[in-house]
């Protein structure tokens, strides 16, 4: 069964952003002149990511501006902050503007012989689930949803791999200053009871004889009040919790893969027993 992702942004949603980004108010005028367009050409784009999920505020004889920075993610940035070592670990970084899901993607990639260490990251997911088949919101630009593909000799070595996964994920976010990290049974990464993040482990079956396991992981970077409300539980981003000194999604992304792929790396020979006393 092929995957196929959903359409790439166009050339001028992606200017636009980018000229967005950084959160200030810049003048209709302006973005037109820098686009090459008309002014409606531009109201027109900004519907189109408001229709993404990107809160743009119309200022009264000012211009637009989005509701806080953002940074789009970038395949070069994640590889240049990645911690040596780690390189040797990763096949490939499959990079989606907007995709049904990461979890699915890689799904598809190992029945299709993709090697392990392959690693899918996506800004907006149209179907992101988490356990049980719940939905898992997924905006644009807002927050971390990545999966990792890996294998194994069988299914009797994977006991304890979420477990494993979810104290990798409070490692990398008390390093980055999120000390009150906690782990809930058995795929909830939580700070003082509200989410802030989940695992979901998927295995696909044997694979010329090896088991093939996709790992998908969402962290809440960033929120909008909108996207908060619409979610059935309490939740938290880093933002909420760091302000100006939460990590970027670049840096974060590196940071969960460094730890990431040499736990999965030892995980076969060492289970989770070496990270017991985290989940603790």
């Amino acid at each position: 069964m092929r995957h196929d992702t959903a359409p790439a942004l166009t050339v001028v949603q992606r200017t636009l952003i980018g000229l967005l980004s950084d959160g200030r108010t810049h003048s209709g005028s302006g973005l037109a002149d820098a686009l090459g367009l008309s002014r409606s050409a531009i109201w027109k784009t900004i519907h189109q990511l408001e229709a993404l999920g990107l809160t743009v505020h119309a200022v009264p004889g000012a211009g637009y501006r989005l509701d806080a920075p953002l940074e789009l993610l970038d395949r070069e940035a994640i590889l240049g902050a990645l911690a040596s070592g780690c390189g040797a670990l990763l096949a490939e970084v499959r990079l989606h503007d907007i995709i049904d899901s990461t979890n699915a993607a890689l799904l598809a990639a190992a029945r299709e012989g993709a090697p392990r260490g392959t690693v899918c990251l996506a800004e907006m997911q149209t179907r992101g689930r988490g356990r049980l088949g719940r939905i898992w919101r997924s905006p644009f630009a807002g927050n971390i949803y990545l999966s990792v593909l890996w294998s194994f000799s069988d299914s009797s070595v994977l006991g304890g791999l979420s477990l494993a996964v979810g104290a990798v994920l409070i490692r990398t976010l008390r390093a980055a200053g999120v000390a009150e990290a906690g782990l809930k049974w058995p795929n909830d990464i939580l700070w003082h009871e509200r989410k802030l993040g989940g695992v979901l482990v998927e295995v696909t079956g044997e694979t010329h004889g090896r088991v093939a396991v996709v790992i998908g992981i969402g962290l809440n970077c960033h929120l909008s009040a909108k996207e908060a409300e619409a979610i059935d539980q309490d939740v938290v981003d880093l933002r909420r919790i760091l302000g100006e000194r939460a990590p970027s999604r670049n840096r974060l992304v590196a940071a969960v893969l460094g730890e990431l792929l040499p736990m999965l790396a030892a995980f076969e020979e060492s289970g989770f027993g070496a990270h017991v006393e985290e989940w603790r």
